[in-house]
């Protein structure tokens, strides 16, 4: 059995959960919605979600531990929420937040101008930093490697777009 899959979810005060085809998870930070995958049964008993699968078949198995992690990925995305920080290292590199546009100076020729989502607050802040924060997971993670792709780090210079614990390794260059 999996050892993530059974665990029991503990629903915090002031988070109402919904249960049918799909699970809506309701809180402070927002309301977020995802269907059940097959062969799992999501069930709830009072402040506990528990996730079971039908069978023991290899794709209940391996959907049991998922179910669960993002069933506790909705909880914790609705009452902490998640934040990635990214960190813009170059000389003349810079972003602000104009309106609902994140602008980034990324050495073009041309500012890059970025549509923040619905559901995503952007914070860029004076030292060259960025801070994506937000109730689902995945939404947050795929802001910030589209930000980042934007100028990815160079291994030369380190100049770039880079998570704020990324470490860039720099190669030595031609000798002459």
């Amino acid at each position: 059995m999996s050892r993530i899959g059974k665990q029991p979810i503990t629903v915090p005060a002031g988070v109402t959960v919904t249960i049918g085809d799909e699970i809506a998870v309701k809180g402070p930070k927002g309301n977020l919605t995802q269907k059940i995958v097959a062969n799992v049964t999501v069930s709830q008993e009072g402040n506990e979600i528990l996730v079971k699968r039908n069978d023991d078949s290899k794709p209940s198995r391996a959907n049991h531990g998922l179910m669960r992690a993002l069933v506790q990925n909705m909880v914790t995305g609705v009452t902490q929420g998640f934040e990635k920080k990214l960190s813009i290292i170059g000389v003349g590199y810079r972003a602000e937040v104009k309106g609902s546009k994140l602008v980034m100076n990324l050495g073009f020729s041309h500012p890059i101008e970025f549509d923040i989502p619905a559901g995503i607050n952007i914070e860029a802040d004076k030292t060259n930093g960025i801070s994506v924060k937000g109730a689902d997971k995945q939404q947050v993670g795929q802001v910030a490697a589209v930000i980042r792709g934007y100028r990815k780090p160079d291994h030369y210079k380190g100049k770039g777009v880079r998570y704020a614990d990324e470490y860039v390794r720099i190669k030595a260059g031609k000798s002459a």
